[in-house]
């Protein structure tokens, strides 16, 4: 069979874009490397969640070791792990992408529809005061003594049980609700009870271009090809450009895999002397919306972690950590996410494994230290009297790699989401962008991949109103 479109990943893109194709009438096929849960199948235990959901059973590394990156391995993609929290993006990272690319259509005029069409499909809601918990209510009043601006968070959500006291921790190892806005949820199980053909637990290895486009893969141990007339890549940063590379079209752009870039990410906690209980309710509700914040090149966050993802990231170790481990009730907890420069670079070796090389730049370094000087002045204005930083960060927004643009000297995919050159390969994920913005990419990779959406399906009637014409 040749479908009309094969897309690779199931995610905040592939889901969008699997959608609206299936709704206009196409033949679609999804193809997805990770498992297939649903609301009552999705792992009960933190354990479990690394080990299922994730891909290197919870963590991968970057080649030094020294950064952690969590990429989630399941229908649904990054959506079934994090807090679905929708923010546009501002001039400030729409304006530096033109800049960067000199595609036109990246300013705040222009992907305002697409914001608003997307945002007509989810449930979307703004926390309120009555729904912080401690950790949150205790930040709010450090900012507020402090003179730091903040706002609450708006996160895709429809009945999450809160006042029955159902808590949002269990939602970061899938949502057993259907409740969180994910691309599982918003997209693909009322797609696939329409008909959408979706193969979970296939690995892909190989693109092969074409007037059919042909993909290799792998399943349970078994070679299977599938050939469409379109192909659009949704694997993400890391995903799509391992792909990409694996495939041979490292020879075409010297680009590809160049400018990657993930929001470094770190943590700091502080001791207080009574019960906060940050993992219950909703744990993030409110962050920093602080221009001067901005300008520096960070903002913060306040979150927290489940207790084995926590204890991963202190050295402490026998009784010490026991010790601080016990006081997991009483941890306050907020994050500092730089806006960092895109100079990391996704690789493959000879065999085709991924690797990731991202150091921090000066300036990186300049806006973690500025963002951890304003988070232990916090914890000390709620009452800490012990304040952890730990020497560990991460990345969870993964970014570049595919980068999009006019010149393809510079750039890997075109304006209209084609890779360069190769007029039935489409990419519209996070790969695409030319640098980070310091904002939740979610709600934009949804918005790019509406974009392409629209132009796919409007072509299509294009295309047959020309044949009935003529």
């Amino acid at each position: 069979m040749v479908y009309d479109y094969i897309i690779i990943g199931s995610g905040p893109s592939g889901g969008t874009l699997a959608w609206h194709l299936h709704k206009d009438g196409a033949k679609v096929l999804v193809l997805e490397a990770g498992k297939f849960f649903k609301k009552d199948t999705f792992p009960r235990n933190e354990a479990d969640t690394s080990a299922w959901l994730y891909w290197g059973g919870g963590i991968e590394f970057d080649e030094t070791a020294k950064m952690a990156f969590l990429r989630s391995k399941v229908v649904g993609g990054t959506s079934i792990v994090n807090q679905c929290l929708l923010d546009r993006f501002d001039s400030s990272a729409l304006d530096e992408w033109k800049d960067i690319s000199g595609v036109d259509f990246f300013s705040v005029e222009n992907m305002t529809p697409y914001y608003e069409e997307l945002e007509s499909k989810l449930k979307l809601h703004t926390f309120g005061p009555d729904e912080r918990n401690r950790n949150a209510q205790l930040f709010v009043k450090a900012c507020e003594a402090l003179g730091h601006q903040w706002h609450n968070l708006r996160k895709g959500q429809d009945d999450c049980a809160f006042h029955r006291g159902n808590d949002c921790m269990a939602c970061l190892g899938g949502c057993h609700r259907n409740s969180k806005q994910s691309s599982l949820a918003a997209f693909i199980l009322e797609s696939v009870a329409e008909g959408l053909e979706l193969v979970p637990e296939v690995m892909v290895e190989e693109i092969v271009p074409g007037e059919t486009v042909k993909v290799n893969a792998v399943k349970q141990g078994t070679k299977v090809s599938y050939s469409a007339k379109n192909l659009i890549l949704a694997g993400g940063s890391f995903g799509t450009t391992q792909l990409m590379l694996k495939s041979g079209f490292g020879k075409q752009f010297a680009a590809l895999g160049k400018y990657f870039s993930s929001h470094p990410q770190f943590m700091s906690f502080g001791i207080l002397d009574e019960p906060i209980n940050a993992h219950k309710g909703y744990f993030q509700t409110v962050a920093s919306k602080d221009s001067v914040m901005r300008k520096d090149g960070y903002k913060l966050e306040n979150v927290f972690a489940p207790p084995i993802s926590l204890a991963l990231l202190f050295r402490e170790t026998g009784k010490s950590h026991q010790e601080f481990m016990k006081k997991y009730t009483y941890l306050t907890n907020i994050e500092v996410a730089i806006r960092d420069e895109n100079t990391g670079q996704i690789k493959v070796d000879r065999k085709g494994k991924l690797v990731v090389q991202k150091n921090l730049t000066e300036q990186d370094k300049r806006r973690r230290d500025k963002g951890l000087e304003t988070v232990k002045n916090i914890l000390h204005a709620e009452g800490s009297k012990e304040i952890y930083q730990s020497s560990f960060y991460f990345g969870l927004h993964l970014m570049g790699g595919c980068t999009m643009g006019t010149d393809p000297a510079k750039s890997v995919v075109d304006p209209e989401f084609r890779v360069h050159g190769h007029r039935n390969i489409y990419i519209a994920d996070s790969s695409v962008f030319p640098s980070a913005p310091g904002i939740n990419p979610s709600l934009t990779v949804m918005a790019l991949s509406q974009k392409l959406s629209n132009q796919l399906t409007q072509r299509k009637h294009v295309k047959v109103f020309e044949q009935v014409g003529a």
